[in-house]
């Protein structure tokens, strides 16, 4: 199994954002597509990821002058990627080692998706579906 695969059933769509945008606005962002996190591309680069705990971060000591600033200062960077053709128990490995819930895709150093934890985790767990249901008919068929 691997990150393609999670691509092929999601779709590549990803919303980005340019590092210089104010955070205000990468929040009103995040917020109206329902989503958690960005990938903050600069010249075709993934540069960083910008999350609901950037903001968290940036406002936990009370400091809201943060939401005029650019999304380059809250960002987590550099971004921890996957290439699609990595496999999805890395990819939950690596998220869990890094404390992480979203990952770019970067395929030749281009962004090519972006996948959560709750995508990688929804996917293996069909998996398991499939694999015991397939487990039990051979079972009844002996």
């Amino acid at each position: 199994m691997t990150i393609a695969a999670i691509l092929a059933r999601k779709g590549a769509q990803v919303c980005t954002i340019d590092p210089e945008t104010r955070v205000a606005d990468a929040i009103a962002l995040l917020a109206e597509r329902r989503i958690g996190a960005m990938p903050v591309v600069e010249g075709g680069v993934v540069a960083g990821v910008f999350s609901e705990r950037d903001v968290i971060q940036g406002l936990a000591g009370g400091d809201t002058a943060v939401l005029a600033r650019p999304v380059r200062e809250a960002m987590t960077a550099p971004a921890v990627t996957v290439a699609s053709d990595d496999a999805v128990l890395a990819a939950l490995s690596l998220m869990t080692r890094r404390r992480i819930r979203h990952l770019p895709v970067v395929d030749g150093g281009a962004l090519s998706g972006i996948v959560s934890i709750g995508d990688l985790v929804a996917y293996r767990i069909d998996r398991i579906e499939a694999e015991a249901a397939a487990m039990r008919d051979y079972i009844q068929q002996s």
